[in-house]
C-alpha cells in the first residue's frame, strides 16, 4: 500500500525526493562503522604496490614482482566470496578476527621471505594466504548500510558514497605505500599494510551492534544458498570483470605510455586524472534522485564505459589520453554504484555480503588478468597495445549485459524479492 511511505523513519521521509550525503551521514550509528571501516580498508589499496616495490627491490625484476602481485590478486578473488558467505552465516566478527590475524602473519612472512631473497616459488606460496585472507571490509560496510537503510531511497546514495570511499582509498593507499617504500625502506609498505589491517580490522570487528544479524534456524535455507545462484548476480559478475579489465589495463598501459615518451613521472598524474573522474561522477551519482530503473541505468552507463574505453588505444598525446582517462573514470562510478544498488533488490538479506564479495572479487580477478595480458601486448606489439584490453573487456561485458539484462529486473511479486529487501521496492512512482 502506498501509505507505507509515510511509515519510514523520519530521517528518510524528510527529503524523499532528493536523498543526499548529509542525510545519509546522519543515519543513526553510521559513524561507528564508517571510521574504523575506512581505516581497515586502506591496506587493501596498499597491498599490490607494496608487493611490487618490495619484490622488485629484492629480485631486480618487474616480471617477478608482477607475478607475485598477480598470485595475491587471484587468490583474493577466488577466496573473497567464501569469506563473504561465512560472514553471512556466522557474522562478520567471527570471520574478521581470524582473517586479520592470518593476513597479518602471512603478510609479515612474505616480507621476511622477500628480504631473505627466497626463491620465487616460496614467495608464491606466501602470496596465496596473504591474498586469500584480505579482509573484505568494503562489502561488509555495504552490508551494514543495508541493515541500517533497508529499502530506503538512501540506498543509492550509500552505494555512491561507498564508491567514492573506495576511490579515495585507491588514491591515498598507493601514494602512502610508495612513499614508505621509497623513503623509509622497501619493506615499510607491507609492514604498514599488515599493521593497519590488524588494528583497523579489529576495531571494525568490535562494532558488533551495526553488523547484520545472523538469522535463526528458520532461515537456514536462505543462509546456505549461494548468492551466485541468483541469475542477476552472475550477470553483474560479468560486468564487474569488465570494470576490472579497465583498472588493470590502465595501470600497465599508462606506465608503458609515459615510459615510451620519456616522462615516467606523468604516470601518477594520468592515473590520478582517471581516479578523479571516478570520484567526481560518484559524488554526482549519489546526489541525484534517479527515476530510471537501476537495470536501465546500468545498461546506459556501461555502454558509455565501453565506448570511451574503446577509444583509449587511439591516444597519441598526453592531453588526449588525460581527457579520455577522465571520461573513462567518470563512466566507471555509475556502473559500480548501480551494480551494488541492484544487489540490494536481487539478493536475499542473508546472502548480500557474499554477493558484494563476488563483485569485488570479479574486479580483482579482471584486474589481475588485464595486468598480465596488457603487459604481454605492450612487450610484443606496439606501444599502447595494452589499451586494447579495456576495450575488449568492456565490450564483451556489455554484450553479456545486453543479452541477459532481463535477469536484472526486480519482480516485486516473486519469491526471491520477497525474501530480499521486501515488497515495497517498486517505489519508482514516488
Amino acid at each position: 500500500m502506498e501509505s507505507t511511505v509515510t511509515t519510514e523513519p523520519s530521517e528518510n521521509a524528510a527529503t524523499p525526493h532528493r536523498p543526499g550525503y548529509g542525510q545519509l551521514l546522519r543515519t543513526r550509528g553510521a559513524w561507528t562503522f564508517l571510521l574504523p571501516g575506512f581505516a581497515a580498508r586502506q591496506p587493501f589499496a596498499m597491498l599490490t604496490i607494496s608487493i611490487v616495490l618490495l619484490v622488485q627491490h629484492t629480485t631486480g625484476s618487474y616480471g617477478a614482482a608482477g607475478a607475485a602481485a598477480a598470485v595475491t590478486g587471484v587468490s583474493m578473488a577466488l577466496f573473497a566470496p567464501y569469506s563473504g558467505r561465512l560472514a553471512d552465516r556466522h557474522g562478520q566478527r567471527a570471520v574478521l578476527i581470524p582473517g586479520v590475524l592470518v593476513h597479518t602473519v602471512s603478510g609479515l612472512a612474505f616480507t621476511a621471505l622477500a628480504l631473505a631473497h627466497a626463491p620465487l616459488w616460496a614467495l608464491f606460496v606466501a602470496a596465496v594466504p596473504t591474498g586469500a585472507s584480505v579482509p573484505q571490509i568494503g562489502p561488509m560496510v555495504r552490508a551494514r548500510w543495508g541493515v541500517r537503510l533497508q529499502d530506503s531511497p538512501l540506498m543509492s546514495t550509500a552505494a555512491a558514497f561507498e564508491s567514492v570511499t573506495d576511490e579515495l582509498t585507491f588514491v591515498f593507499g598507493p601514494l602512502l605505500a610508495t612513499a614508505l617504500c621509497t623513503t623509509v625502506t622497501p619493506a615499510a609498505g607491507l609492514v604498514t599494510e599488515a599493521a593497519l589491517t590488524l588494528v583497523g580490522g579489529l576495531l571494525f570487528a568490535a562494532r558488533k551492534s551495526t553488523q547484520p544479524q545472523v538469522t535463526g534456524a528458520g532461515h537456514a535455507r536462505v543462509r546456505h544458498a549461494s548468492a551466485l545462484r541468483v541469475p542477476g548476480v552472475r550477470v553483474l559478475v560479468a560486468a564487474f570483470l569488465g570494470i576490472g579489465s579497465v583498472f588493470g589495463g590502465m595501470q600497465v598501459s599508462l606506465a608503458a605510455f609515459t615510459e615510451s615518451i620519456g616522462e615516467p613521472g606523468l604516470n601518477g598524474v594520468l592515473y590520478g586524472t582517471f581516479a578523479a573522474g571516478n570520484m567526481l561522477s560518484g559524488v554526482v551519482c549519489g546526489a541525484i534522485a534517479w527515476k530510471a530503473a537501476p537495470h536501465r541505468r546500468l545498461v546506459v552507463g556501461y555502454t558509455a564505459l565501453a565506448l570511451t574505453a574503446s577509444a583509449l588505444w587511439t591516444s597519441h598525446s598526453v592531453l588526449v589520453l588525460a581527457g579520455l582517462g577522465l571520461l573513462v573514470g567518470m563512466c566507471i562510478a555509475p556502473a559500480l554504484i548501480t551494480g551494488y544498488t541492484l544487489v540490494e533488490s536481487l539478493v536475499p538479506a542473508g546472502a548480500r555480503t557474499e554477493a558484494f564479495t563476488w563483485l569485488t572479487g570479479a574486479v580483482a580477478l579482471g584486474q589481475a588478468a588485464a595486468v598480465t595480458v596488457a603487459g604481454q601486448l605492450e612487450d610484443r606489439l606496439w606501444g599502447g597495445a595494452g589499451f586494447l584490453v579495456p576495450m575488449a573487456g568492456t565490450v564483451l561485458a556489455l554484450v553479456t549485459l545486453l543479452a541477459l539484462r532481463s535477469r536484472l529486473v526486480t519482480r516485486p511479486r516473486n519469491r526471491t524479492v520477497a525474501r530480499g529487501v521486501g515488497h515495497r521496492v517498486p517505489v519508482t512512482v514516488d
